[in-house]
């Protein structure tokens, strides 16, 4: 799986920071947008370099990419019925 912008085709690397509304600064694809600090889930994520926001799941790229968010589908199908 890769992980880049879909506007731009930047890609994050280990030492990219992103913000939290708490204050806390992580690479938020260590922990798919969960502030390791106040446990805020980011939905959305922007870009560090075209600073485009876009929902978090689009950056993800490639056939893992595509499984997890069929996995994360379909469990979310049984917790709404």
């Amino acid at each position: 799986m890769r992980i880049y912008c879909s506007n731009c085709g930047w890609q994050p690397v280990p030492q990219s920071r992103w913000g939290c509304t708490c204050g806390h600064a992580w690479n938020t694809f260590d922990t798919r947008a969960r502030c390791p600090d106040c446990k805020k889930q980011w939905s959305d994520t922007q870009c560090l370099d075209c600073q485009t926001w876009s929902p978090h799941q689009d950056w993800y790229h490639g056939k893992e990419a595509i499984d997890l968010s069929r996995k994360k589908s379909k469990t979310r199908e049984r917790v709404d019925t």
